[in-house]
């Protein structure tokens, strides 16, 4: 009979930060990679329905997005997480500071730019956050 062995492949390098850094580095770039295309694509289509500012807030959209994932992932990288629990809450903590810089950088864009077109920057802002949820299916390998 085999013996059967329990893989702790999914805990690999939870004592060595960057370690986990590299685990992550493959579905970050992938996605961040289709962010930035998506982005060039709705900064494309918006300066075509609405000129030079359509063009500038899908841009500002999809860069509000790409900002806030890439802090998220950085948060979720620095995680020291120890248990099941540690990493809901490491898991958690990146969340939160996705959701609190993008909500700011939101914010500080609508406040700034007075002739933002917001269709454009709400659609690219969506679009591409939507993206960055797509890393969980990015293979490893």
């Amino acid at each position: 009979m085999r013996e059967l062995r329990y893989n702790f492949a999914a805990l690999r390098g939870a004592e060595n930060p960057n370690a986990m850094l590299r685990r992550l580095k493959k579905p970050v770039l992938t996605v961040l990679k289709w962010q930035l295309a998506a982005t060039v694509a709705l900064a494309l289509l918006g300066a075509l329905l609405a000129g030079g500012h359509g063009a500038a807030s899908a841009l500002a959209g999809g860069l509000i997005s790409i900002t806030a994932g890439l802090a998220a992932a950085m948060v979720a990288s620095m995680g020291n997480a120890k248990s099941a629990g540690g990493v809901v809450l490491g898991a958690l903590r990146a969340e939160a500071v996705k959701v609190g810089l993008a909500m700011l950088l939101l914010w500080l864009v609508l406040v700034t730019y007075s002739q933002a077109v917001v269709g454009a920057l709400i659609a690219a802002f969506v679009v591409t956050l939507v993206i960055f949820a797509m890393a969980f299916f990015v293979r490893d390998y």
